[in-house]
């Protein structure tokens, strides 16, 4: 099941569509010796900050003595000369204003006269990376990852470290290994999920969590979990060392986690998983050693030619993937998996896609790697099988419309667990609804919808649009593309 909507009560938002802008029109006519009265009244409403207005506008603001401020984050790659912010004069108030999706989660930070990096000051979420802390954009109708909490009334499984050494490469690293709640005292073989970058999934994305969270909902079977941390990254997952790399996991690693745990030994039972490069070294050994690992995730991959000319020119191999990408990512890595997934999909493998409104972050893999686990090992929940699972109360599944860009016709597909009063809507990139596709009682099941564009006479430009499903308890929202 994936995430409830979460309603940010910290991020301020307002339905009146002017509220910023009423405060501009009264500060700029104002003297500047009334200025920043003003600007204070405004800051004594507004403690929180980003301040967003309809869902999809979001004002910046910064207050300190500056001679300029810019916004770099996901939403500009980084740029630090991007998104300047603007001072009203008089004040050290400084503010930029921009849309974003209602759903999107963007990381960002602000830079005080072109050197000094600082988190915003006002913003109370944060999310660590790789190169530190940023804070955090949560747009109201961004989905709440639950899983990713630690919670100390739930029973957890256990962490194993283990200096391993690899005579493929010569050198020695850390693995962690996570056994399940109960692992001691059961005789059970475990499926195996093997994680690149292993120690930042535990970190930084916190896997433990959630995999303790999706066994406790039985949303998942125990599974065991295999965290490897590159030594050399680049060389290891995407060139020189690629080869090395894969003797040292698929010869020596996993004969020594076989013979030291219980675990499945088919390939449909062996998971392996990635970000980034991470994700490029999973699709060559899904592609490389089929034979091993029969389930592969990539989230926000790099795909180098030699993987997507394998996948292209041979023929299927038994793999089941999982893929997902931001939407505000790295740039050279949009394509490359957007012009994978059609590959898979003319070789009809088993695959999931999904597109975010997230950047190229542990704070977007963290709060998917729910679904990507779902996806490999749902089927094997101990003691639930999939009726049994469908019938869970509240549970739905919206499927990403098909074909996406569309030009005038698009089909929308969504299941449902039970007996439900659904309503399936379209809406623009203001958040304003523009069709109502489903308004009415469905059955539990599978659902098709076709959306036509134009409808009832109404005119759609391109763009982005977004639909979502809502029933009683439940919403899903997701993005399509409209090219005319």
């Amino acid at each position: 099941m994936k995430k409830s909507l979460l309603l940010l009560t910290l991020v301020v938002s307002t339905t009146h569509a002017q509220h910023f802008q009423d405060f501009l029109n009264r500060v700029y006519p104002a003297s500047e010796d009334r200025r920043t009265a003003i600007v204070d009244s405004f800051m004594a409403v507004h403690p929180t900050l980003p301040f967003i207005e309809q869902d999809t506008m979001v004002h910046f603001i910064y207050r300190g003595s500056a001679t300029s401020v810019t916004v770099p984050g996901d939403a500009n790659g980084w740029d630090g000369n991007a998104f300047p912010m603007t001072n009203i004069a008089g004040t050290d108030f400084w503010y930029r204003t921009q849309i974003f999706e209602a759903d999107a989660r963007l990381d960002y930070k602000f830079i005080i006269n072109g050197g000094t990096w600082i988190l915003d000051p006002r913003n109370p979420f944060q999310i660590t990376g790789g190169f530190g802390p940023n804070s955090e954009l949560r747009m109201p109708r961004h989905p709440a990852a639950p899983e990713i909490l630690y919670y100390p009334d739930i029973p957890h499984g256990a962490l194993r470290d283990t200096i391993f050494f690899s005579p493929a490469l010569g050198n020695s690293r850390t693995i962690r290994v996570y056994t399940p709640p109960g692992y001691e005292s059961s005789s059970d073989s475990l499926p195996m999920i093997l994680f690149h970058d292993g120690l930042e999934y535990v970190s930084l994305a916190n896997a433990n969590n959630v995999i303790d969270y999706l066994i406790w909902k039985r949303r998942i079977p125990p599974i065991l979990a295999v965290f490897v941390p590159p030594v050399n990254r680049t060389q290891e997952y995407v060139s020189s060392q690629i080869n090395q790399f894969s003797t040292f996991i698929v010869s020596e690693l996993l004969p020594y986690i076989d013979q030291r745990y219980r675990t499945r030994r088919t390939p449909a039972s062996r998971a392996v998983m990635g970000a980034s490069n991470g994700g490029n070294i999973s699709l060559w050994l899904g592609y490389n050693y089929p034979q091993v690992f029969g389930k592969v995730g990539a989230q926000s991959s790099n795909i180098i030619g030699q993987i997507s000319d394998g996948f292209r020119s041979t023929s299927r191999r038994a793999l089941k993937l999982y893929l997902d990408l931001g939407t505000y990512d790295i740039a050279m890595l949009i394509p490359l998996v957007r012009n994978f997934v059609p590959i898979l999909q003319s070789n009809a493998y088993t695959y999931r896609y999904r597109e975010y409104h997230e950047g190229h972050s542990w704070g977007n893999w963290r709060a998917h790697l729910d679904e990507a686990l779902e996806f490999f090992f749902e089927a094997e929940a101990t003691g639930l099988g999939s009726e049994e699972r469908s019938s869970i109360p509240g549970e739905i599944r919206l499927e990403q419309n098909y074909p996406n860009p569309f030009n005038e016709r698009t089909v929308i597909s969504f299941r449902l667990s039970t007996v439900s009063d659904v309503r399936l809507s379209v809406s623009d990139m203001l958040g304003r609804d523009v069709a109502t596709l489903v308004n009415n009682v469905k059955e539990a099941g599978n659902h098709i919808v076709t959306f036509e564009a134009p409808r009832s006479g109404v005119e759609f430009s391109s763009g982005v649009y977004f639909y979502r499903l809502q029933t009683e308890v439940s919403n899903r929202t997701m993005k399509m593309v409209l090219v005319r």
